[in-house]
């Protein structure tokens, strides 16, 4: 499902978000993502993501992950991207069905963005061990393909890859 916004398509980008006009539109893995931490068997999964906007100086963004094999729902993340007016300053702010909520920020050097936490808050049941840490790394690459890695750290565990993937624009 899409990020529907009626009359979105006809609204130019909000200048403070101009230089993050690479990511928009919609996103599907180019091949399975692969994901794996010490705590857990490693996995192949699905995603599709979407950026679009509404004329504000933010991007908003959704991404909707799959197991490969059995297409199970896994993980969902929503929110906001902002800029800093006039520096290459970057937060995302996000909503994830897992009961976190997280302030990335970070810099945009050309088309990648390098994130990571500044705060994280969770639901007070939240499964464990918990997440302390998220670094993530989006970059459109040379050939067109969208590239994400996200490490995390937890508090049984120090920082490590846990996700890669490379997607190819859909819209």
């Amino acid at each position: 499902m899409a990020c529907p916004v009626a009359g979105a398509a006809s609204v130019e980008l909000n200048p403070a978000v101009q230089p993050l006009n690479w990511l928009l539109g919609t996103w599907e893995n180019d091949g399975p993502g692969e994901g794996s931490f010490p705590s857990i068997k490693p996995f192949h999964y699905t995603e599709k993501l979407y950026f679009s906007h509404v004329g504000q100086p933010v991007i908003n963004f959704m991404f909707n992950a799959f197991h490969a094999d059995s297409n199970k729902p896994l993980h969902r993340e929503c929110g906001f991207i902002r800029m800093q007016p006039e520096t290459n300053r970057v937060a995302l702010i996000i909503a994830q069905n897992s009961g976190l909520v997280e302030i990335e920020e970070g810099e945009l050097t050309g088309n990648q963005l390098n994130l990571q936490t500044q705060k994280l808050e969770r639901i007070s049941f939240a499964k464990e061990p918990h997440v302390q840490q998220i670094c993530r790394v989006i970059q459109l690459r040379p050939d067109g393909k969208l590239e994400q890695t996200v490490s995390m750290a937890t508090d049984k565990q120090p920082l490590t890859q846990h996700l890669h993937i490379t997607y190819r624009r859909l819209s």
